[in-house]
Protein backbone atom coordinates (compact mmCIF):
# COMPACT_ATOMS: atom_id res chain seq x y z
CA UNK A 1 0.00 0.00 0.00
CA UNK A 2 1.42 3.37 -1.00
CA UNK A 3 0.40 6.14 1.38
CA UNK A 4 2.01 9.55 1.84
CA UNK A 5 1.89 11.30 5.23
CA UNK A 6 2.90 14.98 5.01
CA UNK A 7 1.63 18.00 6.97
CA UNK A 8 -1.03 15.77 8.47
CA UNK A 9 -2.38 14.85 5.01
CA UNK A 10 -2.86 11.20 4.16
CA UNK A 11 -3.00 10.54 0.43
CA UNK A 12 -3.49 6.95 -0.62
CA UNK A 13 -2.86 5.69 -4.13
CA UNK A 14 -5.01 2.64 -3.33
CA UNK A 15 -8.04 4.72 -2.32
CA UNK A 16 -10.70 4.46 -5.03
CA UNK A 17 -11.46 8.19 -4.72
CA UNK A 18 -9.61 10.64 -6.91
CA UNK A 19 -6.61 12.32 -5.28
CA UNK A 20 -8.18 15.78 -5.50
CA UNK A 21 -11.22 14.47 -3.57
CA UNK A 22 -8.95 13.09 -0.85
CA UNK A 23 -7.25 16.48 -0.61
CA UNK A 24 -10.59 18.32 -0.50
CA UNK A 25 -11.90 16.03 2.23
CA UNK A 26 -8.86 16.61 4.41
CA UNK A 27 -8.91 20.37 3.95
CA UNK A 28 -12.63 20.43 4.80
CA UNK A 29 -11.88 18.39 7.92
CA UNK A 30 -9.12 20.79 8.99
CA UNK A 31 -11.52 23.72 8.61
CA UNK A 32 -14.45 21.93 10.27
CA UNK A 33 -12.51 21.04 13.41
CA UNK A 34 -10.82 24.45 13.61
CA UNK A 35 -7.27 23.37 12.76
CA UNK A 36 -7.41 25.96 10.00
CA UNK A 37 -9.20 29.08 11.23
CA UNK A 38 -11.23 31.50 9.15
CA UNK A 39 -8.99 33.93 7.31
CA UNK A 40 -5.91 31.74 7.83
CA UNK A 41 -3.49 31.31 4.95
CA UNK A 42 -3.29 27.77 3.61
CA UNK A 43 -0.39 26.18 1.72
CA UNK A 44 0.09 27.39 -1.82
CA UNK A 45 -0.95 25.02 -4.57
CA UNK A 46 2.69 24.39 -5.51
CA UNK A 47 3.78 23.91 -1.90
CA UNK A 48 1.03 21.42 -1.06
CA UNK A 49 1.60 19.52 -4.33
CA UNK A 50 5.31 19.27 -3.53
CA UNK A 51 4.72 18.28 0.11
CA UNK A 52 2.32 15.46 -0.61
CA UNK A 53 3.85 14.31 -3.90
CA UNK A 54 0.99 14.98 -6.30
CA UNK A 55 0.75 17.15 -9.39
CA UNK A 56 0.02 20.86 -9.19
CA UNK A 57 -3.02 20.20 -11.38
CA UNK A 58 -4.47 17.83 -8.75
CA UNK A 59 -4.14 20.36 -5.94
CA UNK A 60 -5.39 23.15 -8.19
CA UNK A 61 -8.55 21.15 -8.92
CA UNK A 62 -9.13 20.59 -5.20
CA UNK A 63 -8.63 24.28 -4.45
CA UNK A 64 -10.93 25.34 -7.32
CA UNK A 65 -13.69 23.07 -6.03
CA UNK A 66 -13.23 24.34 -2.47
CA UNK A 67 -13.30 27.92 -3.72
CA UNK A 68 -16.43 27.19 -5.76
CA UNK A 69 -18.01 25.87 -2.56
CA UNK A 70 -17.11 29.05 -0.69
CA UNK A 71 -14.72 27.33 1.72
CA UNK A 72 -11.51 29.00 0.59
CA UNK A 73 -10.69 32.22 -1.24
CA UNK A 74 -7.79 33.14 -3.49
CA UNK A 75 -6.36 36.62 -3.31
CA UNK A 76 -4.30 37.50 -6.35
CA UNK A 77 -0.65 37.81 -5.38
CA UNK A 78 -1.38 36.93 -1.73
CA UNK A 79 -2.32 33.24 -1.81
CA UNK A 80 -5.20 31.08 -0.65
CA UNK A 81 -7.05 31.49 2.63
CA UNK A 82 -9.84 29.85 4.57
CA UNK A 83 -12.99 31.84 3.78
CA UNK A 84 -13.64 34.46 6.42
CA UNK A 85 -17.27 33.37 6.67
CA UNK A 86 -17.64 32.90 10.43
CA UNK A 87 -19.71 29.73 10.15
CA UNK A 88 -17.66 27.90 7.51
CA UNK A 89 -16.82 25.05 9.91
CA UNK A 90 -20.48 24.61 10.86
CA UNK A 91 -21.43 24.68 7.17
CA UNK A 92 -18.96 21.90 6.39
CA UNK A 93 -20.24 19.75 9.26
CA UNK A 94 -23.83 20.35 8.10
CA UNK A 95 -22.96 19.34 4.52
CA UNK A 96 -21.27 16.17 5.75
CA UNK A 97 -24.27 15.28 7.91
CA UNK A 98 -26.63 15.85 4.98
CA UNK A 99 -24.50 13.59 2.77
CA UNK A 100 -24.48 10.80 5.38
CA UNK A 101 -28.22 11.07 5.92
CA UNK A 102 -28.89 11.05 2.19
CA UNK A 103 -26.77 7.92 1.82
CA UNK A 104 -28.64 6.24 4.71
CA UNK A 105 -32.02 7.15 3.20
CA UNK A 106 -30.99 5.85 -0.25
CA UNK A 107 -29.82 2.56 1.29
CA UNK A 108 -33.01 2.21 3.33
CA UNK A 109 -35.18 2.93 0.28
CA UNK A 110 -33.31 0.33 -1.76
CA UNK A 111 -33.99 -2.23 1.00
CA UNK A 112 -37.66 -1.28 1.15
CA UNK A 113 -37.49 0.24 4.64
CA UNK A 114 -40.45 2.53 5.27
CA UNK A 115 -39.86 6.15 6.36
CA UNK A 116 -41.49 5.37 9.72
CA UNK A 117 -39.25 2.32 10.27
CA UNK A 118 -36.18 4.33 9.21
CA UNK A 119 -37.05 7.09 11.66
CA UNK A 120 -37.50 4.50 14.43
CA UNK A 121 -34.10 2.96 13.64
CA UNK A 122 -32.36 6.34 13.55
CA UNK A 123 -33.87 7.28 16.92
CA UNK A 124 -32.71 3.96 18.41
CA UNK A 125 -29.17 4.44 17.08
CA UNK A 126 -29.11 8.05 18.26
CA UNK A 127 -30.22 6.99 21.76
CA UNK A 128 -27.62 4.21 21.88
CA UNK A 129 -24.78 6.44 20.71
CA UNK A 130 -25.62 9.33 23.03
CA UNK A 131 -26.05 6.92 25.96
CA UNK A 132 -22.61 5.44 25.23
CA UNK A 133 -21.08 8.91 25.28
CA UNK A 134 -22.60 9.55 28.73
CA UNK A 135 -21.15 6.39 30.25
CA UNK A 136 -17.95 6.84 32.25
CA UNK A 137 -14.89 5.10 30.85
Amino acid sequence: MHTVYVQMFVISQTDKRALYLQIMEQIKQKIAVGDWATGQAIPSIRQLASDIGVSVITVKRAYLELERGGLIVTRQGKGCFVASDSDVGARIREQELAQHLEQAVRSAAMMGVSPKNLEKRIRAIYDRVTDEEKEPV
